[in-house]
């Protein structure tokens, strides 16, 4: 068959799923699958990631791009980064509830949702009465999937009926079979020793569900009309019931083999074959039997071989029988007929003339299901979801900014002060407030230029009542949690949360536009500032030395300010020392959140205290994270929760929260004071437009109309709550990036987002 051309499109894509030599259906299909489109279009790349469901793998052949451990979710979130740089247009997975980890192979989402290209899934197992943990994964791959491929008409009406599914994402492709001549059987007997003998075959992994014992049963009456009939099951148990009993099932069978009166005319060859080697098994028998028990069952690959090779079938009517062997193409019996079993057989084998036209018709039909017709199906369903596929959003070269405002803040916020958490944008009580928020809230009442002086006296005076209320002199910590009702849910706070607290009484100190709130603020960082000392969290440390620094920037003889900072400057520095690689230029072995905080304490501490040394690791540092959040695309990609904790690892794309991006901003601008380079504005100003939805996913976080916005960039999309911090580090990061280009002198020629 010649080759065909495929549209440029799709040059390249994964395929995921079991293969060769593991031994199992799966491997098997997916295998086939893979030498179907590479001997169809020979100019198309596809890599292979094959699941392992043992420790030691299996010896792939080269033609295996990547290894997937089963049970081991990083495994698929690195195979999911693997798939991302690897330049893939598109997926195919073969999806099978037992070849992936975790509940009802939950795992192989984990992967689907962390790559930006388009997914299509053949599902070799739709149920009809799923448990919960079926359904939820289910619901998962078609919500992620453009495309699903059953093999059976009654799996899509299926899908439609119990899923929910959108029919028109559903294709119907026959399992593929492979292209062999339709032969005399007798002509292939004698490899297998069978001359002479008139042979039904039944082949597959050996387990109680395939109803064995109806035709080991029929078989004394088969053999009284046809003395040389003889049976064969061939294929190894299946590793499932190896497990728990051992061989024990397949004894059961000969022994009933036996009670019968059959044992001579039933032969267990027990082993799992390859491909080409089942061809000539299914081509040297008379008949095929499947005397399946399940009646949902959507696939056979084995009866798919068996027509395509034109044996004349006898089968019960689960699903993919009652189809495939429709309008005449096989011979239809009940569930556990043992008396239609042995009258169809019986029939069957002594009426040549029948079983040579039956497997006429099965032939003819399995012409329309060869490998090749499956490969340039799947390709042409491929093409069109990558054709489909929505391109990114084209980045402007001019700088865009929102205009800040306090709308969804005052949404959030009551007498007592800043609500924690939202549902949607709706404020959730039953979470209460933190220090945290109303620290943060509290700054941002300082930086806004335009805004009511009534407005930002009243709600400085909210967000200071609950600081001054936060603090407890008795243990000299600052509380963090509060109930709705006011009451304290601990009598201290995290080190974050207070070294958070000391930071924003910096900055109160230097920015607040009325002499009542930085005297105020002054004199609570005086009572309270010395419990820096007692911080040991870099984070909260790095928290402490920008509030010590904004009080020098007001009071440059502050002495416990200059000792703040010198004591914990000193402290990254000898962290750097420890930490850093040659490829790893940071304070930690690991990433964590707000990570740029650290590189601009310390710039922030090398322009107070006229340190270069300080500077200078500050904006090495600084480099570092940036270029460790710019994804293949040039975009910024905030570091995302899944990377923490772990040890020298490069980031993983989710969950992104807005803090990062604020943070970086505020570094940035740190970066640019202290240096003038316009590349720290060009930084900044990239990491702003990830709230505007040059990001990953291509979506908006920002809600423009009313100053909201949603807490994470997800692998799935966005979480839809507004949280407080979420809100407030969209509106810090909007005063930032404003003050940063007056700053730069750039505000005249940039341009304003429409709300």
């Amino acid at each position: 068959m010649p080759a065909s051309s495929v549209d440029p499109r799709t040059r390249h894509i994964a395929l995921i799923g079991n293969f060769l030599p593991r031994q199992c259906g799966i491997a098997t299909y997916t295998t086939d699958t893979y030498y179907a489109l590479t001997d169809r279009f020979p100019g198309m790349q596809v890599d292979v990631y094959a699941m392992n469901d043992r420790p030691q793998g299996y010896d792939y052949p080269p033609q295996v791009t990547g290894t997937i451990a089963q049970d081991d979710r990083m495994a698929y979130l690195a195979a999911a980064r693997d798939i991302e740089k690897s330049g893939a247009q598109a997926i195919w997975l073969q999806h099978e509830y037992g070849i992936f980890g975790g509940p009802a192979g939950e795992h192989i989402l984990a992967l689907l949702d962390r790559v930006s290209v388009p997914v299509i899934v053949t599902l070799h197992t739709v149920l009809e009465t799923p448990n919960d943990d079926q359904r939820r994964v289910m619901d998962g791959l078609l919500k992620r999937a453009a495309k699903v491929v059953v093999m059976a008409e009654i799996g899509r009406e299926i899908l439609v009926r119990v899923y929910g599914a959108n029919p028109k994402s559903i294709l119907m492709i026959a399992h593929g079979v492979p292209e062999r001549e339709l032969v005399d059987p007798d002509s292939m007997k004698a490899r297998f020793g069978w001359q002479g003998r008139k042979v039904l075959l039944t082949f597959g992994l050996l387990a109680p569900n395939k109803g064995i014992e109806s035709v080991i049963a029929a078989m004394p009456d088969v053999v009284a009309t046809n003395p040389n009939a003889l049976y064969v099951v061939l294929g190894a148990t299946h590793p499932n019931l190896v497990a728990h009993e051992g061989e024990a099932y397949r004894g059961r069978l000969k022994a009933l083999a036996y009670d019968k009166g059959v044992a001579e005319h039933v032969r267990f060859i027990d082993g799992f074959v390859e491909t080409e080697e089942l061809l000539d098994y299914l081509q040297a028998a008379d008949l095929y039997v499947t005397p399946y028990t399940n009646p949902a069952q959507i696939t056979s690959g084995t009866l798919s071989y068996a027509v395509g090779v034109g044996k004349a079938v006898v089968s019960t009517p689960y699903v993919h029988a009652t189809e495939i062997l429709a309008d005449d193409h096989g011979v239809l019996v009940g569930f556990g007929d043992v008396e239609a079993f042995a009258r169809e057989i019986s029939r069957l084998l002594g009426d040549d003339a029948a079983r040579r036209s039956l497997m006429e018709r099965a032939y003819a039909r399995g012409r329309t299901m060869i490998w090749p017709r499956l490969a340039e199906a799947g390709m042409a369903a491929i093409d069109g979801i990558v054709a489909a596929h929505p391109r990114r959003i084209k980045a402007s070269n001019q700088p865009v900014f929102l205009t800040p405002s306090i709308a969804a803040v005052e949404r959030m916020s009551d007498a007592t002060g800043m609500f924690q958490h939202a549902i949607l944008s709706v404020p959730d009580r039953r979470h209460g407030y933190c220090i945290d928020d109303n620290v943060r809230a509290l700054m941002l009442m300082t930086a806004i230029d335009e805004l009511d002086e009534d407005v930002r006296d009243k709600w400085m005076t909210v967000y200071a009542a609950f600081v001054q209320y936060a603090w407890n002199p008795d243990v000299r910590r600052f509380r963090n949690f509060m109930n709705f009702d006011r009451t304290w849910c601990e009598d201290q706070g995290s080190e974050d949360s207070n070294g958070r607290t000391l930071w924003a009484l910096g900055v109160t100190a230097k920015r607040a536009t009325a002499a009542k709130h930085r005297d105020w603020a002054l004199r609570l960082f005086d009572e309270t500032a010395s419990i820096a000392f007692d911080l040991v969290s870099p984070r909260a440390q790095a928290f402490a030395m920008l509030g010590a620094a904004a009080i020098l920037g007001a009071h440059p003889r502050h002495q416990l300010a200059c000792n703040i900072l010198e004591r914990f400057a000193n402290d990254l520095l000898a962290l750097l020392d420890e930490a850093r690689r040659p490829e790893w230029e940071w304070f930690e072995i690991v990433l964590a959140y707000d990570n740029a905080r650290l590189p601009e304490a310390l710039i922030r501490a090398g322009m107070a205290l006229n340190r270069d040394d300080l500077l200078q690791a500050g904006l090495s540092t600084l480099d570092w994270i940036v270029a460790q959040q710019t994804s293949p695309e040039g975009r910024f990609r905030a570091i995302g929760t899944e990377s923490f904790g772990r040890a020298y690892e490069s980031p993983l794309p989710f969950d992104q929260q807005p803090l990062e991006a604020q943070a970086t901003i505020d570094a940035c601008a740190a970066a640019f004071k202290a240096t003038g380079d316009a590349k720290w504005q060009a930084e900044a100003d990239r990491a702003y437009r990830w709230y505007l939805g040059q990001n990953d996913l291509d979506l908006p976080l920002a809600t423009a109309q009313d100053g909201g916005c949603f807490d994470g960039l997800m692998p799935h999309g966005l979480n839809r709550n507004q949280g407080a911090e979420s809100i407030l580090a969209l509106q810090l990061a909007s005063c930032a990036i404003s003050a940063l280009g007056k700053a730069a002198g750039t505000v005249a020629g940039s341009s304003r987002a429409v709300a």
